[in-house]
Parts: structure tokens; C-alpha cells; sequence
């Protein structure tokens, strides 16, 4: 049946082949959170149909134990089911699952991988710190200027912390497609998850963080950036007004909200926003004061964030202060969008009469 489906598309054609004779998924299963999107292919790119994130914390005492728990396992394997469920209820037909840091760091990652085959049917991949910078620059194309000859992209994690550094011009011939270079890319072994396990932890929820225990964080992730930008001579760029930088993170989009005083998250708003350097680092000030009971009442942070934020708002100021670029893009998509587009490429390869699969 999956041949003669398959002729059939191609026979058509047009609307009915390549990446519109099929509905996607793709999974994230990142340290904190659990992502999907189901989407279908759409004239500027695609329509999602269905969606899912719940934060399920799988890396919880991942940087301690080096183990994955068993209570965040459990909490995983549900959302997973809930994924699995709409998978099956959307009748997907091409799809990509992916986990990262949680599963790379933990020494029963693979079991754990194996155990959701079984009780799921999903299968992941656990991709290395250069595939994901791969996808999220995918994901994140058109918001980066072609004028501006170099992009930074900051990934903040929930394990890690990922900066692409990007080469950007024209595609040759005057089509005016644009053309992007990954010149390299570094992996800071810390995220928003390992970071509060690391320094406030046990910390009582009423009381703020001292400021040394505050800089510390900022310092660290400065000491993990620091040979990258020496080895690219990025400084010196910024300087030159060579570099645009994009940041694509749930740390990142809810700065954003909270600086356009956003009462509820609205990604219309957020996504392709654009926020200056110091907006940035009073926002990160600010939020540094308060303790996590405080954050729990902001808008757009909640409780469900409001445990990680400290840490994240020191990544950000560690990557803002060391790389002064006076603006930031902000970007809501990340790795998810990025399998889309490639299973959507794959599938206009696979339909191109002149393709050959063993290519």
C-alpha cells in the first residue's frame, strides 16, 4: 500500500505531491521541555495543526546523578502518550523525533529512548550539539538580515546553551535567496535546568538570591563563551556593526512579552520582535531581585517558569554583556520548525522524477 501511495503522488503531482501529500510531526524532548508540531505544508511554509509542550523535566539531577529519575521519566512517558496520540489522530505520515542534551548527558538515555519505543511507538534520535545548532538556524532563516555580513544565534536550553556563528550574504545568480554559512558552533554545558541545580539549589522560594550567587551564574557561562568569540574575533565585529544576533529560547521570548508588557503570551507579537541590548540587561536586573515566589505573579512567567527564570535571565545577560550587540531578534521556533522544513524538503526530493534514492 505505501508504494502504490506513493506512485500515486507522484503521478499527480503539483498539490498532491512532494511535501504537500503529506502531514508532518516532530518531537523535541529537550531537559525541561517536551514539544510537538504537526503541521502541513502551506505556500510560505507551513500550517501547523496541532501542537503540544508540556515541561516534563527530564533532566531534573541529570548534572548531579548523571542518571535520568524515575519520577522524571514517568512525567515524560505521559506527555509522550499525549504526543503519540495526536500523532495517530492527525494520520502523520512523515515524521522526526529528537532528543538532546538530557538523553546525551544521562548513562540510561538509550534505555530510557527504548523504553517509550515500547510503550509509545515513537522513535527519537538523539542528536549531538551540531545538529541542533543546524536546525535552529534552519528554523530561524527568515529573520535574519541578508545586509549584515555575520548572525549569532543563542539557543538557551534547558542543559545547554548553544551559539551558532553564521556567515551571511546573497545567494549568487540574483535570485535574492539567502545564503548562510555555520563558520562553527559552541555548547556551553549549562541551561536553565542545570544552571538552578547547580546554584540555588534548596534555595527557599520567599528569599532572592544573593547578587554574588547571581553573578557567579553570569560569570560562568562568560568563562564557557569566552574562547569562542576569541578563536572568531566576534568582539571586533560587533564593534564594526558586522553582527546581528537572534535569540531563540523560552528564556529570550519571555523577555520579550515582559518588556512589551504582554498580560498573556501572545507569539504574534513575540516572534520577529526585536529588543535592545539594554532593555535586556535592566529587564535581567530586575527579575535577579525578586525570588521565585515574586516571579510566580509576573505575566507571561507564572509558575511554570518561574523556577528556571533566574537562570536563564543570567545566561542571557552573560551572552548580552559579552557580546554587546545593541539588538537582539527574537525568535519563537527552535528545532521543531527546523525537522519540519527538512522533512518537507526531503519529501519534494523524493517526489523530483530526477531524484534517485541512493543519493
Amino acid at each position: 500500500m505505501a508504494g502504490e501511495s506513493t506512485s500515486l503522488q507522484r503521478t499527480k503531482g503539483g498539490w498532491h505531491s512532494g511535501r504537500f501529500a503529506h502531514t508532518f510531526a516532530a518531537i523535541d524532548l529537550g531537559t525541561n521541555n517536551c514539544r510537538l508540531l504537526v503541521a502541513r505544508a502551506s505556500i510560505e511554509g507551513f500550517d501547523v495543526i496541532d501542537a503540544y509542550s508540556r515541561p516534563v523535566r527530564l533532566g531534573e539531577g541529570v548534572a548531579l546523578s548523571g542518571t535520568l529519575c524515575n519520577e522524571a521519566i514517568d512525567r515524560t512517558l505521559d506527555a509522550l502518550n499525549v504526543c503519540a496520540a495526536k500523532i495517530q489522530r492527525n494520520r502523520v505520515t512523515r515524521a522526526r523525533h529528537i532528543a538532546t542534551e538530557a538523553c546525551r548527558r544521562a548513562c540510561n538515555g538509550d534505555d530510557f529512548l527504548a523504553v517509550v519505543k515500547s510503550r509509545t511507538g515513537l522513535c527519537f534520535e538523539v542528536i549531538p550539539p551540531a545538529e541542533e545548532a543546524r536546525l535552529a538556524v534552519a528554523s530561524c532563516e527568515n529573520l535574519i538580515d541578508p545586509d549584515i555580513p555575520h548572525a549569532l544565534l543563542i539557543d538557551i536550553g534547558g542543559g545547554s546553551t548553544e551559539v551558532s556563528w553564521l556567515r551571511i550574504g546573497r545567494k549568487p545568480g540574483g535570485c535574492g535567496g539567502l545564503a548562510i554559512e555555520l563558520i562553527d558552533m559552541t555548547s556551553v554545558p549549562w541551561g536553565v535546568v542545570t544552571l538552578t541545580e547547580s546554584c540555588v539549589v534548596g534555595q527557599p522560594r520567599g528569599e532572592p538570591v544573593t547578587r554574588a550567587c547571581y553573578d557567579e551564574m553570569v560569570e560562568r557561562i562568560r568563562t564557557g563563551l569566552k574562547p569562542f568569540c576569541a578563536r572568531h574575533g566576534i568582539g571586533g565585529a560587533i564593534s564594526r556593526g558586522e553582527v546581528q544576533m537572534i535569540g531563540a529560547s523560552g528564556t529570550v521570548t519571555t523577555v520579550s512579552a515582559h518588556h512589551l508588557g504582554l498580560k498573556r503570551y501572545n507569539r504574534n507579537m513575540v516572534d520577529g520582535s526585536c529588543i535592545g541590548r539594554e532593555a535586556i540587561l535592566q529587564i535581567c536586573d530586575q527579575l535577579s531581585l525578586l525570588s521565585v515566589a515574586q516571579l510566580t505573579t509576573l505575566p507571561c512567567i507564572g509558575t511554570d517558569r518561574a523556577d528556571l527564570a533566574l537562570a536563564g535571565g543570567a545566561i542571557l545577560e552573560a551572552v548580552c554583556r559579552q557580546w554587546p550587540a545593541p539588538m537582539v531578534r527574537v525568535a519563537d521556533r527552535g528545532l521543531r520548525e527546523g525537522v519540519l522544513l527538512d522533512l518537507m524538503r526531503r519529501a519534494d526530493r523524493e517526489a523530483d522524477p530526477r531524484h534517485h534514492p541512493a543519493e
